[in-house]
């Protein structure tokens, strides 16, 4: 998830299949699991959601927003924090620390320290969490980046688009177990990711392993009512929006299919700044990681350490109407997580509130006119905005690292962007 420093971006930032963002969708406020005329939930009135869903009244889960369904209403900011950033803690305690701190979810990463996928007892442990999240009133989104989770030797590996059918297979059904957990937790989203594409393995060929990998995945997650959302990830087959749009088209656009669109990823390498992309993504939006980050370097850095103006992209996510989790990933931090935990609540709820980003229910936080053209149809990309440069970063002192924080690792030189001097001190 966001942190493998030997990887090498496979394409240009505007995508190598020539795939633009449809017409208009840089303004599209539109946001849904389903379409507007989507069928009514279905929930029992006794709590039900149906075989692949959590039991209200076994599991004591809260029924949280029905995410599956549109909404343009400016929706107030939920934000999380990942489990990846706190593997020094056990998870009953990372649950209560965040908790405790005011978060208002977990981005839960399956892994060996925390939930184990590969787990014998599986079901088990998935129903204690899912009472223990109950009971912190906690919503989630599951995660599958863990390091090492399938092989004591390759950090993320095998990928889906592994050579050996065997071990792309063994992939699958650590999605497929993601499904599951996530239904039974009633977590909002499953996150996943493409993995980087083979030495020696021809551009359609990783393609069309993605794509065949993801078909039973997405049927589960249709089965289950929950949407997969695959992550663009730096150095990966998938690594930009427009990747997103070459997959999605590649699979006859399955309504399953959603994004998760990491904000310091946006900074790193896409074309437009990071609010512009939460405005092209809103769409398919099903899942928001955050960090500050700088450009054309992969390193997840504390809010104020980077070069990104948060109030700006707070406010267009807000606008969208996203109501899932907006989840803090700071993966290479669990050496100090509670201070970081701390720290960035501070900050984006400071950030939140910033002039530039008014409250959801406020007159002029009401969304823009949303484009009328439909969202598979092919149009001219945006013309990229004018961007503030970044201030000065903040400085942060966390508690003594046991462990040293890796180098941040230059990827390539992305497109520049037009920018303006900003008044020095406006980012929070």
């Amino acid at each position: 998830e966001g942190d493998d420093e030997a990887e090498q971006p496979a394409a240009v930032p505007t995508g190598p299949h020539g795939v633009v963002l449809p017409d208009g969708c840089a303004n599209q406020l539109r946001y849904g699991f389903r379409s507007d005329d989507a069928e009514q939930d279905s929930r029992s009135e006794d709590g039900e959601r149906g075989e692949h869903g959590p039991l209200d009244h076994e599991l004591g889960v809260v029924a949280e927003l029905d995410l599956r369904h549109p909404t343009t209403i400016p929706a107030p900011l939920r934000f999380g924090y990942g489990t990846n950033g706190l593997t020094d803690l056990r998870l009953d305690d990372a649950l209560g620390l965040l908790a405790d701190l005011g978060y208002d979810g977990v981005g839960l990463t399956l892994d060996h320290m925390h939930l184990d996928p590969l787990a014998p007892d599986l079901a088990e442990r998935t129903r204690r969490v899912a009472r223990r999240l109950n009971a912190l009133g906690l919503g989630v989104t599951v995660e599958t980046g863990a390091r090492y989770v399938l092989d004591p030797r390759r950090k993320h590996g095998p990928s889906l688009l592994d050579p050996d059918p065997d071990d792309r297979s063994r992939r699958v059904d650590l999605l497929l177990r993601a499904v599951r957990v996530a239904a039974d937790l009633g977590a909002h989203a499953v996150h996943c990711f493409s993995g980087v594409n083979p030495a020696d393995t021809h551009p359609d060929t990783a393609w069309h392993r993605l794509t065949e990998a993801l078909t039973p995945v997405l049927e589960a997650a249709t089965a289950a009512d929950l949407p997969l959302a695959i992550e663009p990830e730096p150095g990966h087959l998938l690594a930009t929006l427009a990747d997103f749009h070459h997959l999605r088209h590649a699979l006859d656009d399955p309504a399953a299919l959603g994004l998760t669109l990491d904000i310091g990823h946006c900074q790193c390498l896409e074309p437009l700044p990071p609010e512009e992309c939460v405005r092209a993504a809103a769409p398919w939006l099903r899942h928001v990681q955050i960090e500050d980050m700088r450009r054309g370097v992969h390193e997840h850095l504390p809010f104020g350490e980077g070069e990104i103006d948060f109030p700006p992209v707070l406010a267009a996510l807000s606008a969208t109407g996203y109501q899932g989790l907006t989840v803090v990933e700071l993966p290479r931090h669990s050496h100090a997580g509670p201070h970081y935990a701390e720290h960035s609540l501070h900050h984006l709820r400071r950030a939140a509130l910033s002039p530039s980003n008014p409250p959801a229910d406020s007159p002029q936080s009401g969304p823009a006119q949303a484009a009328p053209a439909s969202r598979s149809a092919p149009g001219p990309q945006p013309a990229t905005p004018t961007r503030a440069a970044p201030a000065a970063p903040q400085t942060v002192h966390p508690p003594t690292a046991h462990t040293p924080v890796a180098a941040p690792v230059t990827l390539f030189a992305p497109p520049t962007r037009p920018s303006t001097a900003r008044a020095e001190g406006s980012t929070p």
